[in-house]
Parts: structure tokens; sequence; C-alpha cells
């Protein structure tokens, strides 16, 4: 599926008292970092607002004058796109994740979809910066509301939806915060209190990681674990982080070589593992032979 990503990143951010918002971090990774890494597949990313460090290479652009509204912002990201889908998204989702824009990806796609498609909150309201547009639609759409105001500064985006036929996407019980935006700073610490809850945490640290250390590779969290768990109890406690670094090392020579990076992953775990309840069972026999020989 090819389309292209323009995300909104030049608002004034008035209820935060005019920060940088796009630049604020939640778990350690700026709010914009966060919604590119929800598209990485896009074929163009064009970031409408001022230029800043980014994780990853996007086009730059602004609307003429700055301040100009969502809509000249979209207007002039538009104007850097090609592809037949335009994903549209704010800068300051910071729990949106890939599923949930392949699935209004999806649901934008093909003849018989309307104009795009929107996603819907689990309060059933519409989220007009997480959508999906058939760029046609978009850009005939956005050319008739030009030509009847004259332009489109401080335009609201309901005056392009209003007239767009958008598929709605439900939130899903997997990512049910996929919609939260961060327009306050009492967002902001919400968002921030969520990724360290105990079942949060280490996903979204890995997550981290990953990106820092520039790395795209599907990790088993619990096979990582459980070897981390038997280097510890069967051989010492400082086994357990060298191992699993041991095993990354082995996997990116693995992967180096032509061999799939998750597989690589699973392999030398697998083999590490098996190690580590050998030597456990070493032991444990050594202990019951001097045990019976005492005796």
């Amino acid at each position: 599926m090819i389309f292209d990503a323009v995300i909104l990143a030049g608002g004034g951010a008035h209820r935060l008292g005019g920060v940088d918002k796009p630049a604020l971090s939640v778990g350690a990774r700026a709010l914009l970092d966060r919604v590119l890494d929800a598209c990485p597949d896009a074929r163009t990313t064009v970031v409408v607002g001022d230029r800043r460090p980014t994780a990853r290479p996007v086009r730059w652009t602004r609307e003429t004058p700055p301040g100009g509204g969502p809509l000249a912002a979209l207007g002039a990201g538009l104007h850097e796109t090609t592809a037949p889908l335009v994903l549209v998204l704010s800068a300051d989702l910071p729990f949106l994740d890939r599923p949930t824009v392949r699935a209004l990806l999806d649901a934008a796609d093909g003849d018989d979809n309307g104009d795009g498609a929107v996603l819907r909150d689990p309060d059933g309201r519409d989220q007009p910066l997480v959508t999906a547009y058939r760029a046609e639609a978009l850009r005939r759409e956005i050319a008739l509301l030009a030509t009847e105001h004259g332009s489109l500064r401080d335009l609201p985006l309901r005056a392009l939806t209003a007239e767009l036929e958008l598929t709605p996407v439900s939130v899903t019980e997997r990512a049910p915060l996929a919609s939260f935006d961060c327009d306050t700073w009492e967002d902001l610490a919400a968002a921030r209190a969520r990724i360290r809850e105990h079942g949060n945490v280490l996903d979204e640290w890995m997550t981290a990681v990953k990106n820092e250390l520039g790395i795209d590779v599907a990790v088993d969290t619990k096979t990582l674990l459980d070897l981390a768990r038997d280097a510890a109890h069967g051989v010492a406690r400082p086994a357990a982080p060298l191992t699993t670094f041991l095993v990354g090392y082995a996997a990116a020579r693995a992967a180096a070589s032509g061999a799939d990076p998750a597989q690589a992953v699973a392999e030398a775990s697998r083999k590490a593992a098996d190690l580590a309840l050998r030597w456990a069972a070493e032991a444990e026999a050594d202990a019951d032979a001097q045990k019976g020989g005492s005796g």
C-alpha cells in the first residue's frame, strides 16, 4: 500500500504556554518522534512546522503565513505529496501505533470506501487529526475551500471533513489510547504516568531503546526475560545482562549474513537458554553427588 504522511507540528500550543509541543517528551522520546514511529512505511513523510531534530529523515514545509491553522497547514503539506493515499496526523499522539495506522489505511483504500477513513475515539467522537484520505478527494475539496474562502487560513478542519465521506475506524481494546493527544500539562503528565505502569513499561522501554539504537526488529520480550532468569538462577545474577548482550551480538552477526533478525534473536536465545539449563543441571548433579559422598 503506497501512502504519504503529513504530520501537523506547527500549532501554537496555547494551553501549554506556547512551548514547542512536538519536542516535549514522553518516555524520553519526543512526541513528534513517537508519531513518526507509527508510520515508518510512508513513501514521503512531510512535517508541517519549524525544523527540529527527528529520529528519521522527513521533508519540512510550512504554511504561509505561519500560524494559519490546521487546514492551511494540511494544504501546505499536501503540496509535497504524490501518493494515492495521504495519512494526516497531529504531532502530539504519544500512543498512536502502527496497527492503528494500518487499519486506517486499509479502510481508506479501495474504490468503494468513500473519501477516506477517520479514527473514532472511545467516546464515539471522530478525530480529524488521525485520518487517512484518498488523495484525489482531499485535493479536490481543499481546492474548493480555498476558492470559496479565498484561502485556507483560519478555516477549521471540520470545514473539510464535513464535505467528505469518511469511514469511521474505532479504536480497539488493544490500543484504546491511540487517539489520546497532549493538549495540556495534565495530558502530558497522564501520558508519562501511563507508560510507566507495570503492564506497559517494558514494551515502552524496548521501543525507546530500539529507536535510540536505530534498530527495528521484533523482540520476544518473554523469551529474553526467561533467558535472563535462567542465567541468573542457574549461573550467577550478573550472568543475566551479560548473556542477553551476547545473544544480541550473535543475532546481529547472523542478521549481517542474511538471516531474518527476529529469527536470529529467537535462535540465539534458545541456544543460550539451553546452555543455562544444562549448566544448572550439572551444578545440581554435582551438589547431589557431594551430599551422597558425605553421607
